[in-house]
């Protein structure tokens, strides 16, 4: 609760926190949109692969026209981040290969590195991570987007005393959703494809939140970021509102649905018959904890805290999150405190491609939130005994052997170069944190 007060030191002393945004899109947008207003706080260069988007982008979002000169546009992210005029550097562009490419390059510049690329993160972040801090850099998930909103409050939890029974977040989902494609996708939004198309709507990008990928993406990020378990056969995505949290998001011994304690989960805003949950979490966060002895579950009830019928389990909830308007204190923890909003520590969980339809050899997949395969968490030892082919690397890849619908695709039914950079990132991952997994 410092931040602006470091920040306001700072401006005042003429040294104003720099930034490189990589990737204008509406992460970044959203980001770009605060800066303005926030003194002590500078964006000199956006590095995006069309730079008269960025500078339109900038404009939209209220940029004047001097602001706007005063920036360096270039797409040409390593090179940028080599010259040095930043102290941290935003990934924003949800490419895995190249969020592990950039973040790569601010760790050898000795710059710090806010992910909010989730994909990159969850395909290589603890070895990133691990780099970051032998270099002395911060390496940090980005504050306003779920994993890391909701690894503060599994900090706050932890560091108050309390056991971390189930973590996670809100969507809207029902089963039915993983065979679902951009074809379909605006449907189940509400939307007409012309609709979408004139808002300038990706409707891969959004299928991934629909299809269970980007769900999948962000519980394998607060895993590794908290040692929070995955749940062994996937996420159950149960029907939930915020006043049941206590009551569901439990162990089943002990009346819930959970198949221990310590998980991360994900709720729905719909019922499986597809009502509406009622008090849904669809757009937040939540912790469910455990009293550790009478004395605090009386005071969940003195205080008034939402209880389940023993009293000893009650939950916390953000209701909204608010993704790049809320990334500030990302930037301003890791060049200010020399501290992540959530970081890999560990690799506990991944996410695997599974088939959306029957798939024949020599079909390309187009990875998450397209026509051939979804995202599924796994743990990763599970992942890594099934040699499962991460969601990630799914995207142009030919596949060598005939997949059917729901099987995982491996890594021996795709055709791969071993010589690409990702991969060897990927494997070398792998190799550092098998053990630990």
């Amino acid at each position: 609760m410092n931040l602006h007060h470091l920040l306001q030191a700072r401006h005042a002393a003429g040294k104003p926190v720099r930034v490189a945004l990589i990737g204008a899109g509406k992460f970044g947008s959203m980001f770009l949109a605060q800066v303005p207003h926030t003194p002590g706080l500078e964006v000199p260069i956006i590095i995006d692969i069309d730079r008269d988007r960025a500078r339109e982008a900038c404009r939209t979002v209220g940029w004047d026209e001097a602001r706007i000169a005063a920036t360096a546009f270039t797409d040409d992210g390593v090179r940028a981040i080599a010259a040095g005029a930043m102290d941290v550097v935003v990934e924003a562009t949800g490419n895995p290969a190249v969020g592990i490419r950039h973040a790569r390059a601010a760790i050898a510049a000795g710059k710090h590195i806010v992910m909010v690329n989730v994909e990159a993160d969850v395909l290589a972040g603890p070895l990133l991570a691990e780099e970051a801090r032998k270099a002395g850099v911060v390496y940090s998930l980005a504050y306003g987007d779920q994993p890391a909103l909701t690894a503060e409050m599994v900090d706050w939890a932890r560091a108050t005393g309390f056991k971390v029974v189930a973590a996670g977040k809100g969507t809207k989902y029902l089963p039915i959703y993983h065979d679902v494609t951009p074809k379909d996708v605006w449907s189940h939004y509400g939307l007409t494809a012309a609709e979408a198309q004139s808002a300038g709507m990706n409707p891969q990008m959004f299928n991934s939140f629909l299809d269970g990928t980007k769900s999948a993406i962000e519980m394998a990020a607060i895993s590794n970021a908290t040692g929070l378990d995955v749940p062994t056969d996937g996420l159950l995505f149960p029907p939930c509102g915020v006043d049941d949290l206590p009551h569901v998001m439990r162990p089943r011994e002990s009346g819930g649905v959970l198949e221990k304690s310590g998980v991360v989960e994900v709720v729905s805003s719909l019922e499986r018959d597809s009502r509406p949950v009622f008090r849904d979490l669809r757009w937040g966060v939540y912790v469910v904890l455990e009293a550790p002895n009478d004395y605090a579950a009386d005071c969940f009830k003195q205080y008034g805290l939402k209880t389940d019928l023993s009293g000893r389990f009650a939950a916390m909830y953000k209701p909204y999150h608010l993704i790049g308007l809320e990334l500030n204190i990302s930037v301003l923890s890791a060049a200010l405190r020399n501290e992540p909003t959530g970081q890999p520590r560990d690799f506990r969980g991944d996410v695997v491609a599974v088939a959306k339809r029957d798939l024949k050899a020599g079909e390309m997949l187009d990875g998450e939130g397209g026509y051939t395969v979804w995202g599924k968490l796994m743990p990763a030892a599970a992942s890594l005994k099934a040699g499962g082919l991460p969601i990630g690397l799914a995207h142009r890849v030919k596949l060598k052997n005939n997949i059917a619908h729901g099987s995982v695709v491996s890594w021996n039914d795709v055709e791969t170069n071993a010589n690409d950079e990702t991969i060897k990132v990927r494997r070398a991952m792998e190799a550092r944190f098998a053990t630990a997994s």
